[in-house]
């Protein structure tokens, strides 16, 4: 079995274990030896960040080619719109090339913690709540995308990476999990080619 832990990352905290700008790291939070981060979140970015010992699955969680799915609880200074999750949809020119989503819908609030330093309000604007499923992780792919249709993020919170999810799990804490080691798959052996009949 190999070793997953499902870390929700604090605002300001760097996805790697040493920094040597002496910003917060995995290591003030994370004891457990032989554990390596699966992916990324940026530094100003919340949420689910898995870290695991085995680098097959490693490999199987961060790879874009795996097309795995990550959702984000994303919100948005401006009034979205059913529109403005089509046009997430239907993608977005980027400076690195074009991005879509694979979902996206209008949501309440979540119920999460309070952020540390708090987001700044601006009275005269409104603000928004969007679930966004993306299935790569180019730098900073969501607020870009935000960004793209007018819509700057404010708050980014990973809420899940496939099937794991944040559920129950306080800033700076994590839950250790055991998962079935992955299987490498085989490549397809090649067949002979036929012969030319003369």
């Amino acid at each position: 079995m190999a070793k997953l832990l499902l870390f929700n990352k604090p605002f300001h905290v760097l996805s790697q274990f040493t920094d040597a700008e002496a910003r917060k790291t995995l290591s003030e939070f994370i004891r457990i030896k032989g554990v390596y981060p699966a992916g990324r979140l940026d530094y100003d970015s919340e949420g689910l960040l898995l870290l695991t010992d085995n680098g097959q699955l490693q490999a199987q969680i961060s790879n874009p080619k795996y097309k795995l799915n990550k959702t984000y609880w994303v919100q948005v200074e401006g009034t979205a719109t059913e529109a403005h999750c089509q046009e997430l949809i239907n993608g977005v020119e980027l400076k690195d090339g074009p991005a879509s989503a694979v979902k996206c819908s209008l949501i309440a609030e979540p119920p999460l913690w309070p952020r540390v330093p708090a987001i700044r309000e601006r009275q005269n604007i409104a603000d928004s709540w969007l679930e966004l499923v993306i299935n790569e992780g180019r730098n900073r792919q969501v607020r870009r995308m935000t960004a793209a249709i007018g819509l700057p993020t404010l708050r980014l919170v990973r809420a899940a990476i496939g099937d794991w999810q944040l559920t129950d799990i306080n800033p700076g804490e994590y839950r250790v999990e055991s998962v079935p080691m992955p299987t490498a798959k085989k490549p397809r052996a090649k067949r002979p080619a036929a012969k030319r009949r003369r």
